[in-house]
């Protein structure tokens, strides 16, 4: 096995992408403003118009700002999900690095289409083993392996919402 750069010899890991990143730093600016009681969607514009003024501050991938806004518009609905699969805990008590991965796999769950079920699943998996506990990757696979048995109908459902025609006549 070949020394990885800084001289660490740890097993070589899977290259992160572009996608994995975005997520990462979903779920930081999720738990940034959860812990400053801030809107994550006004957090999220606030660090993009840093990043334009400021070329220290990395730019926000696309993305991070779906999810972000993404989990911000549905947080109710999701939060609803991950607390119906919770055994015998309740979501405020999970830690908020938790919370924040769940809510962004639960979101991709049940709006990102082109993001097969299992890789939201494994994505969730590997930020808890990044950054938080060592129960955490085996708690967030046990949660969402069971929204996962719910994601294809509420997809339906949410897709079905849309094709109906309002009044006015538009679809």
């Amino acid at each position: 096995m070949a020394d990885q750069p800084g001289g660490d010899k740890k097993a070589p890991h899977k290259k992160l992408g572009a996608r994995h990143k975005a997520r990462r730093r979903a779920v930081d600016l999720l738990f940034e403003a959860e812990a400053r009681d801030i809107d994550p969607a006004d957090l999220l514009d606030d660090r993009v118009q840093l990043a334009a003024k400021d070329d220290t501050v990395a730019p926000v991938n696309p993305y991070t700002r779906t999810l972000v806004e993404g989990v911000a518009d549905d947080l109710d609905r999701v939060d609803g999900a991950i607390e119906s699969y919770l055994q015998d805990w309740m979501l405020q008590r999970l830690p908020a690095v938790d919370r924040a991965i769940l809510r962004v796999a639960v979101w991709e769950l049940f709006h990102a289409a082109d993001v097969p079920p299992v890789v939201a699943v494994d994505e969730a998996v590997e930020l808890a083993k990044e950054l938080s506990t060592d129960d955490s990757p085996g708690f967030v696979n046990g949660v969402l392996g069971r929204v996962v048995e719910v994601a294809p109908q509420v997809r339906a459902a949410a897709a079905a919402t849309r094709a109906v025609p309002r009044p006015d006549g538009e679809v």
